[in-house]
């Protein structure tokens, strides 16, 4: 059937639309289109969910059809140092820079080796000898990309990019200079590489939902995994033995019938070393608060005030090997709370076949898989574990550890809590950048 020559579209419930109707409705279609792609869905009344609104920053980002990361420019960044969790967000600053500038970020290379001043002796080791980079990729996917030097083309095209340093490199030059090489009159070098100071040093403009997502995407090796089975197995062992010798010694209970679990442990990050303790009473004095360091016996009262804590249990201390010698970290504690360590455990050989990194890795895979985490606010190693598990608990909908029962709970014992224990921890997710982290404010108040 021929249509007006007004409006060539088909007929709609059996009337043909005029030029002005046409036009109405192919801007109402265009409209619902728009629609559908760009905001998919609404809450409320009218507001844009959040996981969408995340969904449109990244595609804001993006800039090509493989989700925005281009792999054929690359970032090429110093050697990352220091403390395992210090190298994993300079690790992901150096990513989220990468992003920035719509580049792959080349395989960096870490340290194995702990010296925070003699740089000569750091001992590096290639990120995919401690992490999956595979799976990296596979989970970051269109966020943020890995790449080896094997994938550059033409090793000639560097461009050496200087970051500045001092009191007068301040955030906002910081940024400015980073904008600067995000723009297309430095598409024609193939590489940009940072010189100057280690990624943890740079400045901070991500905010820490960006970091925890590169976090994630953190898988350790099957041989490091491996390594923490074997010591969380030991430990629940240990738990396991605990737990049939109460039972038999209360009469009349079948000592399997709650065994189809695992049996739950506690993990302590016991920071009382010396070095610490001069640390935190020096950060103390320069913020003016009270509630850094804690002492041995402090520590092992608020973990044993725990509200809701089920004994026996065994409490897993991870404490620095100059502590291994000193038995009275085992001793002191609440009746039905059972310390060890990995000396006490017969690991330590497990750990000794590694570096420095390595046993880092391996001990905060034991504290992340832990039913109770405690640990420092202002540690950030135990930071770091907090996110982890405040990552965990989100994503089965808790976004919220006062007043209940949660799975994977964490607790920062430097802090007063409830019935004098440690005070509940659920990183807070909205901080504008990670420097909470570092400075114990990053916790959600009940």
């Amino acid at each position: 059937m021929d249509m007006p020559s007004s409006c060539k579209y088909p007929m709609f419930f059996g009337r043909n639309l005029n030029s002005i109707t046409c036009k109405g409705l192919a801007l109402i279609v265009i409209a619902l289109f728009l629609r559908v792609v760009l905001l998919p869905s609404f809450s409320g009344y009218g507001g844009v969910d959040k996981n969408n609104l995340d969904l449109i920053h990244s595609r804001s980002l993006s800039l090509d059809s493989d989700n925005g990361i281009r792999k054929e420019k690359f970032l090429e960044v110093p050697q990352i140092v220091w403390g395992l969790n210090n190298q994993k967000i300079a690790f992901a600053r150096a990513c989220l820079t990468a992003r920035m500038l719509n580049r792959t970020l080349l395989m960096p290379s870490l340290s194995a080796s702990l010296f925070y001043k003699e740089i000569d002796r750091l001992q590096p080791i290639s990120f995919d000898k401690v992490f999956q980079f595979e799976r990296f990729n596979a989970l970051c996917n269109g966020f943020v990309q890995l790449g080896r030097y094997s994938d550059l083309r033409n090793r000639t095209g560097v461009y050496e990019l200087q970051k500045g340093s001092g009191r007068k490199w301040t955030i906002e030059r910081d940024l400015d200079q980073l904008k600067e090489f995000s723009e297309d009159s430095f598409n024609g070098y193939e590489v940009i590489r940072i010189v100057g100071k280690n990624p943890f040093l740079w400045h901070d403009h991500w905010p820490v939902k960006d970091y925890a997502r590169v976090f994630e995407c953190l898988v350790l090796v099957d041989e490091i995994t491996k390594e923490a089975d074997k010591v969380v197995s030991k430990i629940r062992e240990v738990g396991k033995e605990l737990r049939s010798k109460s039972q038999s010694a209360q009469g009349g209970v079948d000592p399997d019938s709650s065994w189809l679990q695992p049996v739950p442990y506690v993990a302590v990050h016991m920071r009382i070393e010396i070095d610490w303790m001069i640390h935190c009473k020096k950060l103390e004095q320069r913020l003016n608060v009270s509630e850094i360091c804690s002492s041995k016996q402090e520590i092992m009262e608020r973990v044993g005030n725990i509200v809701g804590l089920k004994s026996p249990i065994v409490v897993y201390l991870a404490v620095a090997d100059s502590l291994l010698e000193d038995s009275s970290i085992l001793t002191g504690w609440k009746e039905g709370l059972l310390p060890v360590e990995k000396k006490k455990l017969s690991v330590d050989g497990v750990y000794k076949k590694y570096p420095y990194l390595i046993q880092s890795a391996i001990d905060y895979e034991v504290c992340s898989k832990a039913d109770v985490f405690v640990g420092n606010s202002f540690s950030t190693f135990s930071s770091l574990i907090a996110l982890e598990r405040t990552q965990k608990m989100i994503r089965i909908g808790v976004t919220s550890s006062c007043g209940v029962d949660v799975r994977w709970p964490s607790y920062a014992y430097n802090i007063l809590g409830e019935s004098n224990g440690p005070h509940k921890w659920m990183t807070n997710m909205s901080d504008s950048s990670l420097k909470a982290i570092s400075y114990g404010s990053n916790i959600i108040s009940c």
